[in-house]
């Protein structure tokens, strides 16, 4: 998958209407601050969440959860962190979280699936 930003746009894309089919709110999509980018930014409920989404056609090489490593949390946390501070969410939210959309398209098969992990740490 990587170097191909078709799949990925594709995938942030299900992400999304996935969030909005079970009532997260999406503030922003393709967020990047200083050199870490949030692919999406939702409310659900109380809750601002930091959506990790990883697309891919296989899994041949592992499912798409497992290529969210610990390097690439620590640069959502870290962007998550700039994001609270400056737009004054920490205020405005009793709760935050970072969750993983692990996307599989399978275009042959006429497949997709979603996985959906919550509160990733």
């Amino acid at each position: 998958m990587k170097g191909n930003p078709d799949c990925g746009r594709i995938g942030e894309s299900i992400a999304a209407e996935y969030l909005n089919l079970i009532g997260y709110g999406i503030i922003e999509r393709n967020l990047r601050i200083g050199r870490n980018e949030i692919d999406i930014v939702a409310i659900d409920g109380e809750c601002l969440v930091f959506v990790e989404v990883k697309t891919r056609r296989s899994c041949r090489f592992g499912s798409p959860a497992e290529a969210v490593g610990r390097e690439k949390l620590l640069g959502i946390r870290r962007a998550a962190g700039r994001y609270l501070n400056r737009s004054g969410s920490r205020r405005k939210f009793a709760e935050f979280r970072i969750d993983v959309i692990a996307v599989e398209v399978d275009r042959p098969r006429g497949r997709m699936t979603v996985d959906h992990l919550r509160g990733v740490s």
